[in-house]
């Protein structure tokens, strides 16, 4: 797999639902240029892990908007599928409301485009990528399918990489970069 970090971010285009579940939308790589995204991949929508981090993110929504960036999360699912999911009731097995929208990347390309489709089974792996305002992806991880990702940590790393110096190991906001 080629490495993405350092690099030009893969465009991208995809059918996506607003996070309130109202509406469809369209969301490409261009309505980003000039901010920062965190963009995840998840595998599907109605399972275990995969609401506990996207509603974890939404949770924190604002702290990313405060230092300048936007949110969007990602699966192979459909729109009708993760507006259902939104629109069903959290006690019902349902997302519920968040506050960023969730694409749909049912062709694959996306995914594949960013090096964390298993082909066997037709889903992403947990994928989460920081691309810069100019476009180019400043960090990546990615975890097996069992384990939820850090907001926290997503947090820290994007105001560390938004430092535009060098820090150290377990750098805070606040610290003098090396």
């Amino acid at each position: 797999m080629e490495r993405l970090v350092g690099k030009q971010a893969p465009a991208f285009n995809m059918n996506a639902v607003k996070g309130d579940g109202s509406d469809f939308v369209q969301v490409k790589s261009e309505d980003y240029k000039g901010k920062w995204l965190v963009m995840f991949f998840y595998p599907l929508d109605f399972t275990f892990v995969c609401p506990t981090e996207i509603t974890a993110f939404s949770d924190r929504y604002e702290d990313f908007k405060k230092v300048g960036a936007e949110v969007l999360a990602v699966s192979c699912d459909s729109e009708y599928s993760h507006q259902a999911w939104i629109n069903q009731k959290k006690e019902e097995g349902g997302l519920g409301k968040i506050k960023f929208p969730i694409a749909s990347d049912k062709k694959y390309e996306v995914a594949k485009d960013y090096g964390i489709f298993i082909e066997e089974e037709g889903i992403a792996l947990r994928g989460l990528f920081i691309i810069d305002p100019d476009g180019d992806v400043k960090y990546s991880v990615v975890h097996d399918l069992n384990v939820g990702r850090n907001v926290d940590e997503t947090l820290r790393v994007l105001k560390a990489l938004q430092t535009g110096g060098m820090c150290a190991a377990n750098w805070k906001e606040g610290e003098a970069n090396l």
